[in-house]
């Protein structure tokens, strides 16, 4: 049958297709499951409906492979439902009304692997609740009441490798239900209400390498929480209420690659804060908002580390010299949206990254940034906007010239003048160092004989040296002679 024929048999409101054997309804405002569908279609989605309970409608699909339900109004679904579907493989019935479950509501799924129960009202996880789906591969039982989880209620799950338990009502980590749940790769914990991470809280996951805790009401991880998780390799502790780095309890986790902490209490990074972390390659601290202070060190343990964010902490507005050292590997770099009024130039290796952004701060932008102008540009980088001076406001840093910034310009010409005559003025005083330091004791002997002669020269001039006032100046008239006439001789 084409999709003519299929159309025949299929509700206004929905879209079929024999050919790949799909039915979609979608906000259909559908009340029931159609029943006059064809009987071998494979995937069908009723999302956004008013359907309100699985009934025998079901059974007239046994070819069905994926199942939506998601966002109707189901309040239970009677024991079982889904006998008939024995090639089914997802059923999602995300956000509806369902409060229980019990060990005979998924009976026949025996090729289930994947299940989605996220946004219902379950309060309780009762004793093998999920022992008759051995393929199960992820279970999402997230944004639920679950206050209760009993110690078998994953028995049978030894395919299971993702665990959705986050956004419930869990007071302790169920630690008692792990141990069965020996494929577990993937463990979200998160928006609960632990407050404490006992010891050995994870005892029996052997095998997990994703363990998401965010939001989780942490205050106090015990030195030995994570003990037994050597493969983990990401690790989200963000959201909580941690007055310090955790690093001792971090130490273990010799294998981990990515590390969340923002939206923490801490306040400052101290020298090695994430010890141990020899494998760490991204490191994110978002909004962390009472952090103002990175140590220098702080992350040298941390010489794989690649992708390094440091965004929306409020309070910090520097970083100690040194702080970002020996991260030969770092080529993603995200200072964004913190309190940085300018940025040293010896912080990083700038050049070698790959990802810079450096927006959202107040940047004071004056000669001391031109370096950072010059990068930007070069990079065609992320808007950076100045912040101070005043006629500088919410310009970009990119388009400021340096006239603007504050900073002399010289062509290269200039530029080698200025060079040549401080090299000249440089080489002359040395120079003349040189030369006093050579001729300064015959010098040093000349000048004391001249001032040594000198000096007697300037007494001897005033022993004979003798002053007349004016009635003593003697008088050296000479007498006046009388002139005779010479005699003519007449001829």
């Amino acid at each position: 049958m084409g999709i003519a024929g299929a159309h025949a048999f299929c509700p206004s409101s929905c879209t079929c297709d024999d050919d790949t054997l799909v039915v979609s309804c979608l906000d259909a405002n559908l009340d029931v499951i159609p029943i006059t569908l064809n009987p071998s279609i494979q995937r069908l989605v009723l999302r956004d409906n008013k359907v309100k309970t699985v009934d025998a409608a079901f059974q007239f699909y046994g070819e069905l492979q994926f199942v939506d339900l998601s966002y109707n109004h189901l309040v239970s679904i009677p024991t079982k439902s889904f006998e008939s579907q024995k090639k089914l493989v997802e059923l999602h019935l995300n956000h509806n009304k369902i409060s229980a479950v019990t060990n005979k509501t998924f009976e026949g799924l025996r090729r289930l692997t994947v299940l989605s129960l996220r946004g219902n009202f379950l309060e309780d996880l009762p004793d093998k609740l999920f022992n008759t789906l051995p393929q199960l591969e992820e279970l999402n039982l997230g944004q639920n009441r679950i206050n209760r989880i009993d110690s078998t209620a994953f028995l049978g799950l030894t395919s299971l490798r993702l665990l959705y338990l986050d956004d419930n009502q869990l007071r302790v980590v169920p630690t008692p239900c792990f141990p069965v749940l020996g494929s577990l790769a993937e463990l979200h914990v998160g928006l609960n209400a632990f407050t404490v991470l006992p010891d050995d809280s994870f005892k029996g996951l052997n095998r997990l390498s994703v363990l998401n805790l965010s939001g989780a009401g942490l205050f106090n991880i015990s030195d030995h929480a994570f003990r037994g998780l050597s493969g983990l390799r990401n690790l989200v502790l963000s959201g909580n209420r941690l007055t310090q780095v955790p690093t001792k309890q971090l130490g273990i986790l010799t294998r981990l690659e990515e590390l969340y902490i923002g939206q923490n209490d801490f306040s400052e990074l101290k020298v090695n804060a994430f010890k141990g972390l020899i494998n760490l390659r991204k490191l994110d601290i978002t909004g962390a908002s009472l952090m103002d202070h990175i140590e220098k060190g702080a992350l040298s343990d941390n010489m794989n580390l690649e992708t390094l964010i440091l965004s929306s902490n409020k309070r910090l507005a520097s970083l100690e010299e040194g702080a970002l050292t020996g991260l030969p590997n770092l080529r993603h770099l995200t200072l964004r949206n913190n309190a940085f009024t300018t940025f040293p130039e010896s912080l990083v290796a700038w050049p070698e990254l790959r990802k810079l952004d450096v927006s959202e701060n107040p940047l004071h932008c004056g000669c001391s940034l031109v370096w950072l102008k010059e990068l930007l540009v070069s990079r065609n980088a992320s808007q950076v906007l100045c912040s101070t001076p005043t006629n500088l406001k919410d310009k970009s840093l990119k388009t400021v010239t340096r006239d603007e910034l504050g900073c002399a310009v010289h062509s290269p010409w200039q530029n080698a003048i200025i060079g040549g005559a401080c090299g000249t003025v440089f080489a002359l005083a040395a120079l003349l160092l040189v030369l006093m330091y050579r001729y300064w004791r015959p010098v040093q002997v000349a000048l004391k004989d001249y001032k040594w002669n000198k000096r007697a020269i300037s007494r001897k001039e005033h022993e004979y040296q003798k002053t007349f006032s004016d009635d003593e100046v003697p008088n050296y008239i000479m007498p006046q002679q009388t002139l005779k006439p010479i005699p003519v001789t007449e001829l």
